[in-house]
């Protein structure tokens, strides 16, 4: 499977040019303001343009991965890779955040500078590929590298929703901090997939204290009526393995 770069940051750049051309064009008048407007544009898309125009390859087969982009260019071999890590970065505002494909090289393979960490086990990792650099889905990338790339593969999102669903909170005037929120669900989540008795209890001993000692409010967040139940879920769903923890240890 051969990815396609998205045609995204092209529109833009040649939006930047052309709108900074009319500006230039315009009778100017002395404004000075907005010449250095139009000069911005044009040379914000010309910079952007050369880089969506440079050399772009991400095939996905049953070798390896074969990549051609800035700062990497070579094919990795499945033998090279142990560990291939679809990611989501928590949250900002509310919003979610573009996904990452992250690999984290056998001992002894060097790739390239250091750039990520493995979001459970802290593993030095690279930053592959950002998911809207190209036109395919997320969803159509985790199901090639399923297919290839076999046990090193982890898509990350989909085992943190299938151990606790991303809730759908509503946001209000005087609500709860979005980011501390969304921190705190990401943390138990990843306890939850993470299958480790610790660093679940751990987890669970965090969402507690902080919500004992009150929860940050900002001037617009998620609303607390709703936002309450959830982390009472999550808590309740981090002790329910521990339960279960117990029981097959007895």
């Amino acid at each position: 499977m051969e990815l396609r770069r998205s045609r995204g940051a092209r529109v833009l750049a040649l939006v930047c040019v052309l709108g900074g051309v009319v500006l230039l064009a315009l009778p100017s008048d002395g404004a000075l303001l907005r010449t250095i407007i139009a000069v911005g544009a044009v040379a914000l898309g010309v910079v952007a343009l050369v880089s969506a125009l440079r050399p772009f390859r991400f095939e996905i087969s049953a070798e390896g991965l074969s990549i051609r982009r800035p700062g990497l260019r070579r094919v990795i071999r499945w033998t090279e890779v142990d560990a291939l890590v679809l990611d989501e970065p928590p949250r900002r505002d509310g919003h979610p955040q573009r996904p990452r494909l992250l690999l984290v090289p056998v001992p002894g393979v060097t790739l390239e500078p250091v750039t990520a960490r493995h979001p459970l086990d802290g593993r030095p990792a690279i930053e592959l590929l950002v998911l809207d650099q190209v036109r395919e889905q997320p969803e159509q990338v985790s199901a090639a590298l399923t297919r290839l790339a076999g046990g090193r593969f982890v898509d990350l999102p989909a085992l943190r929703r299938a151990a606790f669903a991303d809730p759908d909170l509503p946001t209000g005037l005087r609500g709860y901090q979005m980011d501390r929120i969304d921190q705190l669900i990401r943390r138990g989540q990843d306890a939850l997939v993470s299958g480790d008795a610790q660093t679940r209890q751990a987890a669970r001993g965090e969402i507690e204290r902080v919500c004992a000692a009150g929860l940050p409010v900002a001037q617009r967040g998620y609303g607390r009526l709703q936002t309450d139940p959830v982390l009472d879920a999550l808590v309740a769903a981090l002790a329910d393995h521990q339960s279960t923890d117990r029981e097959t240890a007895t």
